[in-house]
């Protein structure tokens, strides 16, 4: 019974708001209200309640950063949990179905999975995360949001940045909303990378001729795919960011191409990383295979040499249709798969697909140089 995201005091909070049921159910009601609660009193605040002078250098409607953030990046996250639940359990339980976790071994996995349940129930750590978003958050917040002139946020007096009415929401609800959600997933990328540690360390029963050519884990390279939706928020983000530079600062897009490598590489290390547990023991697979297989190759091959070659006067008649002959390709096969087999639990395809769902949300800002046409060719050629 696991799941990165079924438990915690926020997901009794919305159990009991009745935000999400027992299995995540609500889901658009959830969504729904969390994102209005961080972004219409916004709007309202910024129409009617606004103290910045006029004109603004930038009104609320026009802040493309702020609704990248609250309006696409936010729901995301959230709607990933649905996503992450229904398909990492079933990850999890693959480890007993395909018999890689051995019945001796069950009980060391099951108390993996209890300890990963009660970090993910830990009030102290959902608490900490609270502390952190109105400590360390603000101040990172308050660092980057400098402000040269007035906007719908906050007016510069005296060296210092007043917030506005709108500005005061977004401070102290809006963003530690957002900032909450996010670091929650991070914490869950903990736990998970803390529970592929553990199950890394049991005596794993993998197979050198599995034809996934990863011992039988490459299962692990799939169950990637999950967190798509995080990797397509945090892309989301960065092109909100660097929309609104290019826009109203004056900045030159090319001139951000070292943070959008940076954030693919990035988020492929946080996500792909924690597999790479199992590069030791599947390195150790294959080298016990190439020893195993080379060994019965050896011993098939020369009776096989003996039999048809050396001995045998009469083989002309009966060589057609000869069992031997299919089992010597049958074994080469299989000395091939385990020569072939990757010491990673994922392949180029993997990385290719996670790379492109973090990079997707870059890609409309090649239409802030480009016109849509020569952004489709571009892409052809890159993709062709």
């Amino acid at each position: 019974d696991f799941s990165l995201v079924l438990g915690g005091p926020i997901f009794q909070f919305f159990r009991r708001s009745h935000l999400a049921g027992d299995a995540l159910e609500l889901l658009h009601r959830r969504i729904l209200v969390i994102t209005l609660v961080a972004w219409a009193p916004l709007l309202l605040l910024s129409r009617f309640g606004s103290q910045a002078p006029a004109p603004l250098r930038l009104s609320f409607l026009h802040d493309i950063e702020v609704h990248t953030r609250l309006l696409v990046a936010l729901p995301i996250l959230i709607g990933a949990e649905l996503l992450v639940h229904s398909r990492i359990r079933v990850i999890v339980q693959a480890f007993l179905s395909r018999r890689i976790v051995l019945q001796h071994d069950t009980p060391r996995f099951i108390a993996a999975i209890d300890s990963a349940n009660r970090l993910r129930n830990s009030v102290p750590l959902e608490l900490g995360l609270l502390l952190l978003v109105f400590t360390l958050g603000q101040w990172l917040w308050r660092s980057q949001a400098i402000v040269g002139s007035a906007t719908w946020l906050a007016v510069p007096r005296d060296g210092s940045l007043q917030l506005t009415a709108a500005g005061y929401w977004y401070a102290f609800v809006s963003i530690p909303i957002f900032q909450f959600i996010l670091l929650r997933w991070y914490l869950r990328f903990i736990i998970w990378s803390r529970f592929l540690w553990q199950v890394s360390r049991l005596n794993l029963h993998l197979i050198p001729t599995h034809p996934d050519r990863a011992a039988g884990l490459a299962f692990l390279g799939k169950s990637a795919y999950a967190f798509s939706p995080i990797l397509f928020a945090q892309g989301a983000l960065l092109s909100g960011l660097i929309t609104t530079r290019v826009l109203y600062e004056g900045q030159n897009l090319l001139s951000f191409k070292v943070e959008a490598i940076s954030l693919i590489v990035f988020f492929l290390i946080v996500v792909l990383g924690p597999l790479m547990v199992f590069t030791p023991q599947l390195a150790r697979a294959k080298r016990k295979g190439l020893i195993e297989y080379g060994r019965l190759a050896n011993q098939y091959v020369e009776g096989f040499e003996k039999k048809w070659i050396i001995d045998d006067a009469e083989k002309d008649a009966r060589l057609l249709g000869a069992d031997d002959i299919q089992s010597l390709a049958d074994l080469a096969n299989s000395y091939a798969i385990v020569r072939e087999m990757r010491p990673i639990p994922f392949d180029v395809q993997d990385i290719g697909r996670l790379a492109a769902a973090t990079a997707a949300p870059l890609l409309p800002l090649g239409l802030l140089i480009f016109s849509p046409e020569e952004l489709v060719m571009r892409i052809v050629k890159i993709v062709f």
